[in-house]
Order: C-alpha cells, then structure tokens, then sequence
C-alpha cells in the first residue's frame, strides 16, 4: 500500500513537471503559431501590413511605453494595453526579424519616463498627486529618424493596425512625398487682395508641392496627383492623367458642377454669355465606369446649413438647400479617411454615380441622406433665394454620393493612343507619352464632387489673437483632404488598409430583450398618457356643467375623479411590473451565463473524467477483480 502511495505521488509530481516543461518549451519554440477564432479576425494582419513590416532593409526599432501599474485603477485602459500589446508582438513575429521591440514602463522621476518626455508622448495626469501616466509608442529606423503615436486613443482602436503600420511605413520612407497640382482655382496663389486657401498651407506642411502646368509635368516622380477643377485641361494633359493612373499613379480628384469659388471674368463682348463655373471629367470617367451630371447638384433637407436673410419681418434663419454640413451618419466609417471626421461642409456639391455594369470598386465616402433632392444648377444661376428654395423641395428618397474612392482595373479613355497636342498650348508640343502606351491597368483615386468645400468660406473661421487673424477650424474638411493625401500618396499596402473589428462586442441577447421591454413599457405608458387625457376631458366637461355653484364639486365629478386615480394607480403597478420583469429576465440570463463560464465547464471534465474511469473499470480482466 505505501508502495503505491508513494509510485502515485511520484506519478503526480513526475506529471507536473513534464506539464511545466511543456508549456515553457511550447512558449520557447510555439510563439509563431497562431489560431485567431474571432469573428473579425481581429488578431490576423493584412496582407498590405505584412508586405509593409517586410519591407525594410534595416530593422525598425519600436519602443512601446505603458505605466501598466499606475493605470491598474483604470481596467479598461489596461486592457486595451494588453491588447496593444499583443498586436505588437503579432507585428514582431510577422516581420522576419525587421521590427524590434521594447516594452518600457516609464515610472515617475524615472529617465524612462524622462525619454518618453523628450520623445514627444502625451502623459496622463492619474492622481491627484500630479503622478504621469504614458501609453504611446516611438519608432526610430537606422538613420535616426524618430516617429511617434503620443498615446493611443482609446476611440481609434479600429483604427490600430492603421496607425502602426503608418508608423512603420513613413520610418521605412522618410522622405518627405511629392505632390503635383493641377488647378484652375487660385488655392496657391497668394497676393495682397487674394491670400493663398488656408487648405494650401496644410498640404505644404505636410507635402513637397510641385504646381503643373502641363502634360509635361507629370511624370513618375509624383507620388500624388492632386487636380482642382479641370475645366480647361488640354486632351493631351488628360491622355497624361490617364496613363500617369494606369501605370500605378495615385489621384485626388475635385470637380464641380457649380463652383461658387469660381469667379471668370465675363466676356466684354458678349453680354447674354454666362461665364463656364462647371468642371467635369467626362472622357476619364467614362472609361472608369463612372458619371457626374454638370447640370444638377445635391440637396440634403436634413444636413442643410441654417442661414440669415432679411425679410419683411427682419432677420430670420432658414435652411438653404445647396449648402450642407455632414456628420458621422453621412461618412463611410470603415475607410480610415472619413472613419474618424465628425463635421464636414459642401457647397453646391455634384453627384457621384457608378455606372451600370462597370467593374470598378467604386466606394462611397461622403453621402446624403435618403431625404435628399436634385436641383438643377440653372435655378441656382437664376435665383438663390432659400425660401424658393425650399418651396421645391421634395425628397426622392434616395441617397446621393458626393465623394467616393475608386480602385481596381479600368480600361484606358484613349483607346486610339496619344491624342494630337493642343497648337494653343506650347508646353504640350513636346509631350511623347513614356514608354510602351497602356490600354488597361488598376487604378487608385478619390473623386469628390465639390470643390467648394476647399475654399475657407465653409471651414474655416477667423479669430484675432493679440492683433493677429488666425484660423480656427469649425470643420473638419480640413482633416479629410490631409487624411486622403497622406493616404493615397502612400503605397498600395497602406491604401488597401481597412478598419478593424470591433473588440468589445455587444450583448445582443441582453440587448433584445430589454428593447422588447422598452418597447412595451412604452406602449403602456401612452396608453396611461391616453387615459389621462380621456379623464382631463371628462372632468373639464363635467366642470362646465352648471351644479348650482362653481366653487362646488358635484359628486359625479368625484366618482370619476377617484375612478381616474384608481387607473392611474394600477397602471404604475403594471409599469412597475414591467420594469420587474425586464430585470429579472437579464439577471436569469446573467444566471445562465455565470454558470456555463464557471461551472459548465468543470462540470464536462468531471463528467468525462468519471465517464473514462467506469469504462477503464469495465475493462479490468476477471481475475483482477477476482483478487
């Protein structure tokens, strides 16, 4: 007996040693296997994130700071710190070795949390105490370039993978992207009567800016086309477009079927000549396999901007049509150029439409919403005046795009090859198209219907700081553009990037039945708000029944007024029983669940543990039992 006392301890002992020596051997030689069973797939990179973390030639060093244990008051940041974490670790072992990280807990009065200072991220005031906490990253690449996320925002973790790979991306590429512009609007012109669009400043800022003048200008060193309102644009400077797209180039679009921003001189000679406001690319969108109408533009009732006009009455606000401030409703939220925008301005903007039968992936970014209008621009040349406006409104229950993303295979506008060069413009007459002449190829661009909504007028609002005019942003349009440029100028990797999953998952199950309560909670409340009404009536007619005296209340009057509270009465108790039920019905599943994660589980084991002993019990030889 104390033989086998002591060989089944030892059995156990032997047994928990091997299990040890399993789990650190499998978390030694194991760390590249990986299962991701969520939904979304919320563990697995992209394949444009992987191209990307491969990508360099010298390793990427990643130096992740989180103070894990000054935030342990604040679960949901550490969990999401975790699970930062963890995709850095998914980053590091999908690289092959090209990424390097370092977790760093920058303690307070600490030269961790000095370096995390002089790096540039954001501390997070955690007590009252004044004691930092910092949750951000640096990269720095072999040349000492140094890039940072300040601290990671807890409303942009779908947006995640999209910012590291960013980060690794522009550590890789630190030169500063090259985009050519091609525009009839004076957005980088500045003189004393006309200053430069506050939107220039921006893309200088973050842009080298090359201003094209010709087809001769465009060329493979562009990382971006950025085009504004081509409504003179040679045949040539278009054949140049479209080849620059087809062999791999990046465009931004703005076009217009009503530019208010536009103001052409009119003709001297011609006084019934209207100037030409409209820009379009008919020949290119065409061969994309989508349209945008010059002769009518969107209207949106509901993200109408409210305005002042003087009337007989004096100054009143009402909403004028052609004008429309977007929300998040409005915006493609799994595209990270709009995912995280809040406002947005148009004015007078065109639609956007994907043609029938064409193959293009044509994406919307910006919508209307169903109770939007077609308005045709000649009644905005007539008369703009927001009441008439309004007269003809009537919703086509329909919603319209204003702006979209276009990418995949398309084929060339120019089947026929190079077109002649334009006698009236000389910097063309030496445009020869490089290379062999592409009749097909994929392509990369954002077209938005308004070029308006660049113009200061619709975002941006003037404040004086210490004498000095200085713009405030009341929009984002802003953001959008920059967003979109530093998107598209990237590689095709970066671009193909989409949002995330959700990490925190609703409960739905809860969800539906506390909706189903609601609703009829609140269908027994309108019904006791019905019945109050009924029985006001009542009381008011009986009141003005004369009973002899006013200041006297008849005894019908008080029957029916305790038969009202004895109503009122049962019907708060039969609220209060909803109310009862709704809670009970969740804390039974909230029951059910505990049980299934807690006790379902070691209940199985034990079961099966019980199930394979009878049937090993079964199995023993007769004479075993016998002995």
């Amino acid at each position: 007996m104390n033989q086998k006392k002591l060989l089944s301890g030892t059995g156990i002992t032997i047994a928990a040693i091997l299990s040890i020596a399993v789990i650190i051997l499998a978390n030694a030689t194991l760390t590249s296997w990986r299962l991701d069973l969520t939904e979304s797939k919320l563990f697995t990179l992209s394949e444009g994130t992987l191209n990307i973390i491969r990508s360099p030639a010298e390793p990427i060093t990643l130096d992740y700071y989180v103070s894990k244990k000054s935030m342990a008051d604040i679960p949901q940041l550490v969990s999401y710190a975790n699970r930062v974490h963890d995709l850095l670790d998914e980053y590091v072992a999908e690289s092959n070795g090209k990424l390097r990280l370092n977790v760093i807990e920058p303690e307070p009065f600490t030269e961790e949390e000095d370096r995390a200072v002089a790096n540039g991220l954001q501390g997070m005031p955690l007590n009252a105490a004044g004691d930092m906490g910092y949750f951000g990253l640096v990269g720095t690449n072999s040349t000492d370039g140094v890039l940072t996320i300040p601290f990671f925002q807890y409303d942009r973790e779908q947006q995640l993978e999209y910012d590291l790979t960013k980060l690794v991306y522009n550590l890789v590429n630190p030169k500063k992207r090259v985009i050519g512009v091609l525009t009839t609007l004076p957005v980088f012109t500045s003189a004393p009567q006309m200053p430069a669009w506050t939107i220039s400043n921006l893309i200088s800022e973050f842009f080298e800016v090359r201003m094209l003048d010709s087809a001769l200008e465009i060329n493979k060193d562009l990382d971006l086309l950025l085009i504004i309102h081509p409504k003179s644009m040679t045949e040539l400077t278009r054949f140049a477009i479209d080849q620059y797209l087809l062999a791999g180039g990046k465009a931004m679009i703005f076009v217009d079927p009503f530019s208010e921003a536009d103001h052409p001189q009119p003709d001297p000679e011609n006084q019934y000549d209207v100037p030409v406001t409209s820009s379009n690319f008919e020949k290119l969108f065409d061969a994309w396999g989508i349209s945008m109408s010059s002769t009518e533009i969107a209207t949106d009732l509901p993200s109408a901007m409210r305005v002042q006009i003087r009337t007989d009455r004096g100054v009143e606000e009402t909403n004028y049509l052609p004008w429309m401030k977007l929300e998040t409703a409005n915006f493609n939220h799994d595209d990270f150029v709009t995912s995280q925008l809040k406002i947005v301005s148009f004015g007078s903007a065109g639609i956007l439409n994907k043609k029938e039968g064409a193959t293009v992936n044509f994406s919307p970014l910006f919508e209307t919403s169903a109770e939007a209008m077609q308005l045709p621009v000649a009644m905005l040349q007539m008369d703009r005046n927001p009441v008439e406006l309004m007269k003809d409104f009537k919703s086509e229950n329909k919603k319209f795009t204003l702006a979209a993303r276009l990418s995949g295979k398309v084929k060339t506008a120019y089947p026929d090859g190079q077109p002649q060069s334009d006698i009236n413009n000389p910097f063309d007459q030496d445009y020869v198209a490089p290379g062999k002449i592409l009749t097909e190829g994929d392509i990369n661009a954002i077209v938005v219907a308004d070029t308006d909504m660049m113009n200061d007028e619709f975002w941006i609002t003037m404040q004086d700081f210490y004498g000095v005019q200085v713009p405030q942003p009341i929009a984002d349009n802003g953001n959008f553009i920059i967003n979109a440029l530093e998107n598209m100028s990237g590689s095709s990797d970066l671009i193909s990037l989409r949002n995330r999953g959700e990490y925190s998952r609703p409960f739905t199950v809860v969800d539906d039945i506390r909706r189903k309560a609601e609703a009829q909670f609140r269908e027994q409340q309108q019904m006791l708000e019905t019945k109050l009404a009924e029985t006001e009536k009542k009381i008011t007619a009986l009141q003005q029944e004369k009973t002899g005296s006013d200041l006297l209340i008849s005894d019908q009057q008080r029957a029916e007024i305790d038969k009202f509270r004895m109503e009122q009465i049962n019907t708060r108790k039969e609220l209060r029983a909803v109310q009862h039920e709704l809670q009970k019905n969740i804390e039974q599943l909230g029951t059910v669940l505990k049980f299934i994660n807690i006790g379902l589980t070691p209940l199985l084991i034990v079961i099966v543990a019980f199930t394979i002993g009878m049937i090993r019990t079964r199995r023993k030889p007769a004479h075993n039992l016998a002995k």
